[in-house]
C-alpha cells in the first residue's frame, strides 16, 4: 500500500490545488447470466411497487367503508358487489382494513430501514477509517447482534417493554443496521487504499468530507441495491411479529395481524388469509424485484469494466 502522506505531499508540492476526482468503481456483486435480464426486473419491481405505494396513498379515498366499522349481521360474507373481497368474522370490509393496515406495514418498513441504513452506513464508514480498536469493537458487536434473530429479539422485548408499536420499531432496528455496517465497512476498506483517498488526506481533508464526498457517492450503488432487498424482509418481518400479536394492536391493525384473526375462519373464509397473504407477498416481491436489478445492473458494470 502506498504510504499515506508519502505520494500525496509529493502531489501537494507538485502544485495540486485540489484531489484529483474520484473515479467511479464497483464493487464485484454475484454472477448472473442474461444481459438483458436486469432491466425487466427492475422495471417490473418499480412498476408494481409503483401500483400499490399509489392504492396505499389513495386508501382513504378508495376504501369503501371506515376499516373499523362492524357489520355483524354480515360477518364472514364472500365477495360482492358491497363488498369486493367479502367481511371478516365481526363484518368488517376486508378491502377498506387491506388498505389500512397496508399503510402502517409500509410506514414501519420505511421508518426502520431509513434508520437502519443511515446508522449502519455510518458506523460502517467511522470503523474503516478509524480502523484499530473501534473497527475490532464494531465488528464483534455487529457478530453478536447478528447471532440473535429478529424474533428472538422481539420476544424479548416484549417480556420487557410488552407488546405495541414501540417494541416492534425496536426490534426491527436494534440489529437491523448490521448488514448495512458490513457493507460500508466493506467499501470503505476498499476506497482506503486509493490515490485520491490518499490525495485528500495529504492536502488536509477532514475525515468527514471525506466519507461526503468520496465514501459515499462509491458506496450509494450497492448500498440502494441492498436496501431495496432488505426492505422487502422488513416487511416480511412486520407481518410476522404482527402475526404473533408483537405489533400494532386492536382496534388498529395491518397485513399480519389481519393474517392471525382470520387463520381461525380459513375453512369458511379462505380470501381472508388470502388477500393480506398475498398483499405482503407482491409488496416483497416488488421490491426484491428492484434489488435484483440494480445487483444485475451493478454486476454487469463491474464486468463490462
Amino acid at each position: 500500500m502506498l504510504d499515506v502522506f508519502g505520494d500525496g505531499a509529493r502531489r501537494h508540492e507538485s502544485g495540486a490545488a485540489h484531489p484529483p476526482p474520484p473515479p467511479e468503481i464497483t464493487i464485484a456483486g454475484p454472477a448472473r447470466h442474461g444481459r438483458g435480464r436486469w432491466p425487466l426486473a427492475l422495471l417490473a419491481g418499480a412498476i408494481l411497487f409503483g401500483v400499490i405505494a399509489m392504492l396505499l396513498l389513495l386508501a382513504p379515498w378508495l376504501a369503501p367503508y371506515p376499516p373499523a366499522q362492524q357489520d355483524l349481521v354480515s360477518r364472514l360474507e364472500g365477495p360482492s358487489a358491497a363488498h369486493l373481497l367479502g367481511t371478516d368474522h365481526l363484518g368488517r370490509d376486508v378491502l377498506s382494513r387491506l388498505l389500512s393496515g397496508g399503510r402502517f406495514s409500509l410506514a414501519v418498513a420505511s421508518i426502520t430501514l431509513v434508520i437502519c441504513a443511515a446508522t449502519g452506513t455510518l458506523v460502517g464508514f467511522l470503523a474503516a477509517r478509524r480502523g484499530g480498536l473501534l473497527d475490532s469493537i464494531v465488528m464483534r458487536v455487529t457478530d453478536i447482534l447478528l447471532a440473535f434473530p429478529e424474533m428472538v429479539v422481539a420476544l424479548f422485548l416484549v417480556a420487557v417493554l410488552g407488546a405495541g408499536d414501540l417494541t416492534l420499531l425496536l426490534a426491527l432496528t436494534i440489529g437491523g443496521w448490521t448488514p448495512f455496517c458490513r457493507l460500508a465497512r466493506g467499501v470503505a476498506l476498499e476506497l482506503n487504499g486509493r490515490d485520491f483517498i490518499e490525495a485528500a488526506q495529504a492536502l488536509g481533508c477532514s475525515g468527514w468530507f471525506i466519507i461526503r464526498r468520496h465514501l459515499l457517492p462509491n458506496a450509494l450503488p450497492p448500498l440502494l441495491a441492498h436496501a431495496a432487498v432488505r426492505f422487502g424482509h422488513k416487511l416480511i418481518t412486520v407481518g410476522a411479529l404482527s402475526y404473533l400479536g408483537l405489533g400494532v394492536q386492536p382496534p388498529s391493525s395491518d397485513w399480519g395481524s389481519m393474517l392471525s384473526e382470520a387463520t381461525p375462519y380459513l375453512d369458511r373464509a379462505p380470501l381472508l388469509v388470502l388477500a393480506p397473504g398475498a398483499a405482503i407477498f407482491f409488496a416483497a416481491l416488488s421490491v426484491t424485484l428492484i434489488g435484483r436489478g440494480l445487483e444485475m445492473r451493478r454486476a454487469r458494470r463491474g464486468r463490462s469494466s
